[in-house]
């Protein structure tokens, strides 16, 4: 049986009180909040991923979705372009290819709606 979004987060944040950052933590932290639709906490431990570590490809793909999920399209767009360059000069392929549609997504919505 897996542990509820909220038992993983309580442990994450527990192991973040203890002074053990990283971005991998930050990122595993802004997951949890995404999964219990707490979009603005997670940009925050996202944000924070990114700034650890700029070259966390998957940090940037779900930092950006959180961006758009807390209604921040503009903020969401820089996101996913910052992590299709980090993840296209590292040759990652899948989430270079995954985050353009994300962006195209995101560009087509903002540019149709009023």
């Amino acid at each position: 049986m897996a542990a509820s979004p909220g038992a993983a987060l309580a442990s994450f944040e527990k192991i973040l009180a203890a002074g053990k950052d990283s971005a991998l933590l930050r990122f595993s932290i802004g997951n949890e909040y995404l999964k219990i639709d707490d979009a603005a906490r997670a940009v925050e431990h996202l944000a924070r991923a990114v700034a650890l570590d700029p070259n966390y490809t998957a940090a940037w793909k779900l930092y950006g979705k959180a961006l758009a999920a807390a209604n921040r399209p503009g903020d969401a767009l820089a996101a996913y372009n910052s992590g299709i360059a980090v993840a296209h000069a590292k040759g990652d392929k899948q989430a270079e290819k995954e985050m353009q549609v994300f962006a195209r997504r995101l560009a087509g919505k903002s540019g149709s709606e009023t």
